[in-house]
């Protein structure tokens, strides 16, 4: 998840480190918190990966400011962990809004679709936080503990909230890759139509 925030937040503009650790703090900061010996750890790795390199950019005193920015190869991985991301970022809520923060910097439509269906599917699937002896989930309404009984309506609205929100972006990118010209990926007209 670090990584792919690193190239998500880098695909935009290249920021020094501590720009990045904000960046990716405001999106998954009070959850999963970065710290710097996660950050520059993973900074090092992608570096020496050749999927971003490190630039010197005149700062605000005499020393100059180290600026990240990524490569073609870091694009390229981007594009891969966006077209293809592992299961668990899509089951994970937080993983998947951090896959879902960057899903624009794929061009395709269908690709960024194919993704969004596969979070509806996990979505759509009986699960609950509790189970019954039988193995089966235990709704809201069955559930006398009024503790547990908030955190599954809780959980049944944002996934109710979630779900409407893929099937409409779905239809939307399904109507975009429909619309789209050969060659134009955005499925807006050109400038002389």
């Amino acid at each position: 998840m670090l990584t792919l925030a690193i190239l998500g937040f880098l695909h935009g503009e290249p920021l020094h480190g501590y720009e990045l650790k904000s960046r990716i703090t405001g999106l998954t900061g009070h959850v999963r918190p970065v710290s710097d010996g996660a950050l520059y750890p993973a900074i090092t790795r992608l570096e020496k990966a050749g999927m971003l390199v490190r630039r010197s950019r005149p700062g605000t005193g005499a020393v100059p400011r180290q600026v990240l920015e990524l490569t073609a190869d870091g694009r390229a991985e981007l594009e891969r962990r966006l077209a293809e991301p592992e299961e668990v970022e899509i089951s994970d809520q937080i993983r998947f809004f951090t896959v879902a923060a960057f899903l624009d910097r794929l061009a395709d439509p269908a690709l960024q679709a194919a993704v969004l269906r596969r979070r509806l599917a996990f979505l759509e699937a009986p699960s609950s936080f509790f189970y019954d002896a039988d193995g089966r989930p235990v709704a809201a309404e069955q559930e006398r503990n009024p503790f547990r009984r908030g955190m599954l309506l809780v959980a049944r609205a944002s996934g109710a909230a979630e779900r409407a929100w893929l099937a409409e972006t779905i239809a939307e990118l399904e109507d975009t890759g429909r619309d789209a010209r050969p060659g134009d990926v955005t499925g807006r007209p050109g400038r002389d139509a």
